[in-house]
């Protein structure tokens, strides 16, 4: 670290072409795009493994060729971190960012502090599991189902013995599941609204191993001392409270979006409802409105890992274009087939309220 005029202390600085900020699918899927062309290419992540949450799944994915179709999660995001390093990206775990500021430069933490400066920044920086206050939720034992998966698949170790699902998205409904598989007890999901919120092959996985799944049923409370005993939850229908015997309760009620380098950056930041909450407007490039700026994944509103694939696609094959690494109409041939994948990825009833609010912010909306 150098002292410069006045004895203030330089940082060091280093300086690159495109910088992907998060490791996961979306950021990865864009750095191999910009690394492929022949472009310096820096990829960030704050974690010791590449993959985002691809590494807690073991679940087999369905879908395309293209998004992995027949592999866990675990080796899609194998395969991804290989195909990326092998494209040419130099791939950074432990750093992380800091800091985004207005001069477009990056603040990151590794071995030490130093400043990075990109001419094209995507930010994957995924999304945070959501939560909600209600007595008893400061005990141990009152996790997201996020954390108990990486608990369970990442590190082999049970939060529990036995444990209480709250939602039935498709998160609530898979954990529950790789619970299971890992020895512990699902005595139940609760569910407030009247149907099921993940798709029926994962409805049909935990029916089919006796897990009930409660319906209008709302989570009252957590019991317990040193940790969580039972937990109570309100029959919406009857106006009755069950009690179920569990030391461990599970959230699974939906993500954010970790949207705060954009916001930092100074891109302007929109609410959006069917995408998780406050993310960055961006058009249907993944160009945000600062210069430079595209974003990709959860970051750019909660969806599925296929869907942030392409999207990361998307934003790099959007920031070589912007770079003049690729031609105009090479740039248009390769958006115009990852648009048509994300279309197909989000038909479909649970996908169309997601697309519709895409297509808006496509269209120029930026606020709500």
């Amino acid at each position: 670290m150098d002292t410069g005029q006045e004895g203030r202390m330089r940082l060091p600085e280093e300086s690159c072409t495109l910088v992907a900020v998060g490791a996961g699918p979306a950021g990865l899927c864009a750095a191999r795009e910009a690394a492929a062309c022949g472009v310096r290419t820096t990829v960030l992540d704050e974690n010791d493994k590449g993959g985002g949450q691809l590494i807690k799944q073991i679940h087999r994915f369905f879908g395309s060729r293209e998004h992995g179709a027949g592999k866990r999660g675990f080796e899609i995001a194998l395969e991804l971190a290989e195909d990326c390093a092998n494209a040419g990206a130099e791939i950074r775990l432990n750093h992380r960012v800091l800091g985004f500021f207005e001069d477009g430069r990056l603040l990151v933490e590794g071995d030490f502090i130093y400043v990075l400066e990109a001419k094209a920044v995507v930010l994957a920086t995924g999304a945070l599991e959501r939560s909600f206050p209600f007595p008893g939720w400061t005990l141990p034992g009152v996790m997201g189902a996020g954390a108990a998966q990486t608990l369970v698949n990442v590190h082999g170790v049970l939060p529990g013995k036995r444990a209480v699902l709250v939602g039935s998205g498709n998160v609530g409904l898979i954990v529950a599941y790789q619970l299971l598989q890992a020895g512990m007890e699902v005595v139940g999901i609760l569910e407030v609204e009247d149907r099921v919120g993940g798709y029926e092959v994962h409805e049909s996985r935990v029916r089919r191993e006796g897990v009930p799944i409660y319906l209008r049923h709302r989570l009252l409370a957590v019991e317990g001392l040193e940790g969580v005993e039972a937990v109570l939850a309100k029959d919406l229908e009857k106006g009755t409270v069950k009690r179920f015997h569990a030391d461990t309760l599970c959230l699974a009620v939906g993500m954010i979006p970790q949207a705060e380098l954009a916001s930092m950056r100074g891109c302007r930041m929109v609410f959006v409802r069917e995408l998780g909450g406050f993310i960055p407007w961006h058009d249907g490039d993944m160009r945000t409105d600062r210069p430079g700026v595209y974003v990709a994944g959860d970051a750019a509103g909660v969806e599925e890992a296929s869907i942030a694939m392409d999207e990361g696609r998307l934003a790099g094959v959007a920031a070589l274009e912007d770079l003049g690494a690729l031609s105009p109409n090479e740039a248009r041939k390769r958006k115009e087939e990852l648009k048509r994948r994300l279309n197909l990825l989000r038909g479909g009833a649970a996908g169309r309220p997601r697309a519709m609010a895409k297509e808006r912010l496509a269209a120029g909306w930026r606020h709500r």
